[in-house]
């Protein structure tokens, strides 16, 4: 009778207690926070494509300031204080800044680490054709996997380690294929410095992805969007000093001007790419540091990987850039990937949500 009269409440409540946990997820997919995601992923997949293509122009066409170009991917951030300020007036709130001092520090951290991974990129864009720069820093979701890992606990699936495997094997090809689109004029040296600078941007950035995650979780702050601002102003403020005292250094601020002048597309347009180059990387930064926050640091590296091809495709148009076997090898390989991976979430998604329907049920005893 004892195992009767206790059995029945012990059961009600495991039941509570799963129907709770089912349906109280870290992260609500309410429509505000589906709309703010989907912002985000429209904002990532504009300046995923169209940074590198602008960037390759300045290149192209008489630019050779990595500096400079590395100052301007983040240079951007000044655009996000009048919308903070719009937020600010709005609310009840008496301080500007809701920063607590371990976001601020974790801020400036990450900041330093893309300045750092700012100068990689560039060094390898400066080197190395779009479609090639591109494959290559797909790779990124693989180091994104592996950091995410060992960061933030992510659970790796079968159709994950397809997904990094492919996207592997995609830049090994490139890699046995290497040199074999080297722009002409160019030293094979300088050819295989912008292979490495662009892997190295590459693993810096899936480091960086899932510690954001880390900032987010650690922070134990309610994440308000415009709290995402703030902390892309610091990280972007940080960086752009970073790159700053790098300009300062090689002398890139004298050398601006004279640039300006000798560029093969005019003065007019010099200052042009530029500006473009600042709003479409800000654009991507905010988009991947958005993404993370309404989603996941691996959510956030599928989509930029699923811009690469995409900036791939238009550079053989625009900039007549080789495509040949191996490059559409690695192409197939990347997309066979990333369809790998949201097949993976689709289908987990599915069993989490069967999972929680379940729990929900009421118990019959």
């Amino acid at each position: 009778m004892e195992i009767e009269h206790h059995g029945q409440p012990e059961l009600q409540s495991t039941a509570t207690t799963a129907a709770a946990a089912a349906t109280e997820p870290t992260k609500p997919l309410n429509v505000k926070r589906l709309l703010l995601l989907l912002l985000h992923v429209i904002l990532l997949l504009i300046g995923g494509t169209g940074s590198p293509l602008i960037l390759r122009v300045y290149f192209l066409h008489g630019g050779n300031r990595k500096w400079f170009t590395s100052f301007l991917q983040t240079a951007g951030f000044p655009f996000l204080l009048p919308p903070l300020l719009f937020f600010f007036l709005r609310s009840p709130r008496r301080h500007f800044f809701l920063m607590s001092p371990f976001l601020l520090l974790s801020c400036i951290f990450i900041g330093l680490l893309t300045g750092i991974d700012n100068l990689f990129y560039s060094y390898g864009l400066s080197y190395l054709p779009v479609s090639t720069s591109s494959l290559l820093l797909s790779t990124q979701l693989g180091f994104t996997a592996v950091f995410a890992f060992f960061i933030v606990k992510q659970k790796f699936t079968a159709s994950l380690i397809n997904a990094v495997m492919l996207l592997t094997f995609g830049a090994v090809v490139l890699g046995v294929h290497a040199n074999g689109d080297r722009p002409e004029g160019e030293s094979q040296a300088k050819y295989y410095i912008g292979f490495l600078m662009t892997i190295a941007a590459a693993v810096l950035c899936g480091l960086v992805l899932p510690l954001v995650e880390l900032m987010y979780a650690k922070s134990k702050m309610k994440i308000s969007y415009s709290l995402v601002m703030e902390i892309q102003i610091v990280i972007g403020l940080t960086a752009t000093a970073f790159c700053a005292v790098g300009m300062a250094i090689n002398k890139d601020f004298q050398a601006i001007s004279r640039e300006s002048h000798l560029y093969g597309l005019g003065e007019t347009k010099y200052y042009m790419v530029i500006v473009f180059t600042t709003i479409t990387t800000q654009c991507l930064f905010l988009g991947l540091v958005g993404t993370i926050n309404y989603s996941s640091a691996l959510l956030g590296g599928i989509l930029f990987a699923i811009c690469l091809p995409i900036s791939e495709v238009f550079a053989v148009f625009f900039f007549r850039e080789k495509f040949d076997g191996e490059k559409g090898v690695a192409v197939a390989l990347s997309l066979w990937g990333t369809a790998s991976y949201f097949y993976g979430e689709y289908n987990a998604y599915r069993q989490s949500k069967a999972v929680a329907m379940k729990a929900t049920l009421p118990v019959s005893v």
